[in-house]
């Protein structure tokens, strides 16, 4: 292979795939949502949301998505046609009840935020594929007073009350 052409063909080659990328208009998104609802034996509250995204376009079927939620960026999954897949975790004292607004992007717009990344921009400024709303219920961390303490507590007001009933009895 000649020297000179090698530059020809990666040109030739960067372009065919930059022609062949496709892109999603006006993208529908139906999602569910799924996470840790008992705190109490686990340090990370898992979150998984699966989605499906219908395109206008044509040719849009396998199109690689890349995620954002909360300032980090979490991976996208493939689990079928149109359906994908997108899971993260929170520490427990950092993941609140509520709404987490997930951030899609395809290869144009997630090149963007890396670039925005790089340059020490603000990453929000990006215009985003779609967003994908999901409310977050809250998980249960235990009760308010450990049963051990509780017991105690009555143990406690119950031995008072014999002791007390007892000197009075004897006096």
């Amino acid at each position: 292979m000649n020297a000179k052409a090698l530059p020809v063909l990666t040109l030739i080659a960067l372009l065919a795939s930059v022609c062949s990328a496709s892109s999603c208009s006006n993208p529908e998104v139906k999602s569910s949502f799924f996470s840790t609802s008992d705190a109490t034996i686990v340090s990370q509250i898992a979150f998984v949301t699966e989605f499906t995204l219908k395109c206008s376009s044509s040719g849009s079927e396998k199109l690689p998505l890349f995620a954002e939620v909360g300032g980090k960026l979490a991976p996208v999954v493939r689990v079928g046609d149109n359906k994908y897949q997108v899971s993260w975790n929170e520490e427990i004292k950092k993941a609140s009840s509520g709404k987490y607004t997930i951030r899609l992007f395809d290869e144009e717009s997630f090149a963007a935020v890396r670039k925005a990344q790089r340059a020490g921009d603000d990453v929000q400024s990006v215009k985003p594929l779609t967003n994908v709303i999901v409310n977050f219920p809250g998980a249960y961390k235990g009760p308010w007073i450990n049963s051990e303490i509780l017991a105690t507590g009555v143990v406690a007001i119950v031995a008072y009350v014999a002791f007390s009933t007892r000197s009075k009895l004897l006096a």
